[in-house]
């Protein structure tokens, strides 16, 4: 599913997509030219430029520029994994096409290259404290001026040619400017919010398991009760995947009577980092900032907005796992489940006990991670730099959080389904059946596997009334009767899908099932319109744009109906489409805009995606 980048609306689902591998396509550098012509203008001093750097600031300088970048790339500590290395790229070619920051608009499209061969650099982890990823993006300048290797460095077990290896030759001009961003930063924190988005809409379906299992009173969550927006869709959530119990207790423990409740802010502290960090991902954060005619010295660098957010997060985190924690308690006991302590399979046997330790063991783990980072400062470059926000260490936090946060929702997940079981309820999750005390290390890796495809179907934005569409009458019997490895809607092909970054002939790209409302988003080489709908059928017409390979951007727009079933796609909910591996694409002035109709006309190949011709079916949106 290739993510098109257009200084603008890149979200953080797009950079999770784009890290692990969908491909990007590029959009207008219209702003970035004219930044660059502007630079090209300046007279005075420009700090960076006709300056030295931090303390420096008032010392001439002349094309220090490339000194620059080799003084700064001195990180530290083991690389970060590639999907980090990449989703960096992603979001400072994204900030670069916002135009401002000045430098060369010709070194875009080698980064588009890049992303697209699956090359990241050898970004280190310890370097940046919240004024600027300066070694992640001094050490990525090097790679384009060809003084440190890519990675991978082979090509099928060999070196790569010259011509294989994407390069620019940056001038002292456009160095600070290249490193003038917290794009590394961003990529964490972008990559965390969505996982987490992920993981806090599979809550909602773990505790369903969990409130079926001892009869929890539905009563907290009417309607009546709700006063938030998100605690009242945590509600109707769960109302719609519960059904009807008969409940045991007037009222049950906090893990289910304040649930909405306590999610329901959860969700609203998600909401807000969200926002934080989707606003820096399209915003143009350099110093100096080149516009209006002239370079505007600032301190948009500084990320205190993200590393509050990202606090706040965290610490929200640890009150919905502490609730889930809690719940797997009430499972192992016979006071709310009438079965024998632990889910034993006879008496005086362990059952799941194991599962509390495991659990308590991660949300200690959660706990540490939430330690606030904004609590601390530092004072750098001979006191110029007198404040940090220490950004780095919060999204960095964040993105280790997601192991014990899915960890703790596992262990529940694991003894919600053994509790149904022995209650001789009805559970279609393809967790092991088997009631003897054993392992359940492999119980809670498959819980762990299955959080992802939950997340997917569960209805996790409903109206505050509790009205819902036909996507959101999501039921748990629903829920298990999903194929879960096509719910987790993981893209199995980018055109180079080897550690090597070799490119198959042809890939598949998974077709997601959509959303209610008619909304759209692009889908790999497709864009398709979200009319699907999760325990219906597919809508007669399944609309779809097609991107004409004329340059890492798009083309022209041609339309026509197909059936879905005679799509090649097939049902909407985790079909697949052959596409074809193609040669390379050119560029056209502008990216399709939301809505506007695109054609593929001939294979795709820097991209990572393409259509064989025998393949072609143009078709229409529908209303």
């Amino acid at each position: 599913m290739v993510v098109v980048l257009d200084g603008a609306h890149l979200t953080c689902e797009q950079v999770h997509r784009a890290a692990h591998g969908s491909g990007i396509l590029m959009g207008s550098t219209e702003r970035a030219e004219a930044a660059w012509r502007t630079a090209g203008s300046l007279v005075g001093p420009v700090y960076g430029q006709t300056t030295g750097v931090g303390a420096n600031k008032d010392v001439p300088v002349e094309a220090s520029g490339l000194d620059l970048l080799r003084s700064h790339a001195g990180g530290a500590g083991p690389l970060i994994e590639e999907s980090r290395a990449r989703a960096t790229l992603v979001v400072r070619l994204n900030q670069l096409l916002a135009g401002g920051s000045g430098l060369d608009p010709a070194l875009l499209p080698v980064l588009a290259s890049a992303v697209n061969h699956g090359l990241t650099p050898p970004i280190r982890g310890y370097g940046a404290i919240g004024t600027g990823d300066l070694t992640a993006l001094a050490t990525t300048a090097l790679c384009l001026l060809g003084e440190l290797p890519w990675t991978p460095s082979l090509h099928d077990g060999h070196a790569r040619d010259a011509d294989d290896v994407p390069g620019f030759a940056l001038t002292s001009g456009d160095a600070l400017p290249f490193i003038s961003s917290g794009a590394a930063t961003l990529a964490d924190a972008a990559l965390a919010c969505h996982r987490l988005r992920l993981l806090l809409t599979a809550t909602t379906a773990v505790a369903a398991h969990s409130f079926r299992a001892i009869d929890a009173s539905l009563e907290p969550l009417a309607q009546a009760v709700q006063r938030r927006p998100n605690q009242a869709a945590v509600a109707a959530g769960l109302r719609a995947l519960v059904g009807a119990t008969s409940p045991r207790h007037v009222q049950d423990p906090y893990g289910y009577r304040a649930f909405p409740q306590v999610h329901g802010a959860v969700l609203d502290i998600l909401d807000h980092a969200e926002r934080a960090v989707t606003e820096e991902l399209n915003a143009a954060p350099e110093n100096p900032l080149i516009a209006d005619g002239r370079a505007w010295h600032n301190g948009n660098f500084h990320s205190a907005q993200v590393a509050l957010a990202l606090d706040a997060l965290r610490a929200a985190l640890v009150q919905t796992a502490t609730l889930s924690a809690t719940r797997l308690t009430t499972l192992t006991d016979p006071a709310h489940t009438g079965l024998l302590p632990f889910l034993a399979e006879r008496p005086g046997l362990s059952g799941v006990m194991i599962l509390e330790y495991v659990a308590h063991s991660a949300l200690a783990a959660l706990r540490q991670l939430a330690s606030p980072v904004t609590l601390g400062t530092g004072v750098l470059s001979l006191g110029t730099e007198d404040h940090a926000s220490f950004t780095p260490q919060a999204a960095r936090s964040a993105l280790a959080a997601v192991e014990p946060f899915e960890i703790i929702l596992a262990c529940e997940l694991v003894a919600a389904v053994r509790a149904l079981r022995q209650r001789g309820l009805p559970c279609g999750l393809p967790l092991d059946p088997a009631m003897a005390d054993r392992p359940l290390d492999g119980d809670i890796d498959a819980a762990r596997g299955l959080l992802s495809g939950l997340a997917r179907r569960c209805p996790s934005r409903l109206q505050a009334d509790g009205g819902a569409g036909s996507a959101d009458r999501t039921t748990l019997a629903e829920l298990w009767s999903l194929d879960h490895t096509a719910a987790a809607g993981v893209a199995v092909g980018r055109g180079h899908d080897h550690a090597d970054g070799r490119a198959d002939d042809a890939v598949d790209v998974p077709v997601d099932r959509g959303e209610p409302g008619g909304e759209q988003a692009r889908h790999g080489m497709v864009v398709v319109a979200h009319h699907g709908h999760v325990g219906g059928d597919p809508e007669p017409l399944l609309p779809r744009r097609r991107v004409d390979p004329v340059g890492d951007r798009v083309g022209e727009a041609e339309e026509d109906p197909v059936p879905v079933d005679e799509h090649l796609a097939g049902d909407l909910r985790g079909g697949r489409q052959r596409l074809g591996r193609g040669d390379r694409l050119d560029v056209q002035p502008q990216p399709p805009a939301l809505g506007e109709e695109v054609h593929v006309g001939g294979p795709v190949g820097s991209a990572g995606h393409g259509r064989r011709e025998e393949d072609e079916t143009p078709v229409t949106p529908v209303a």
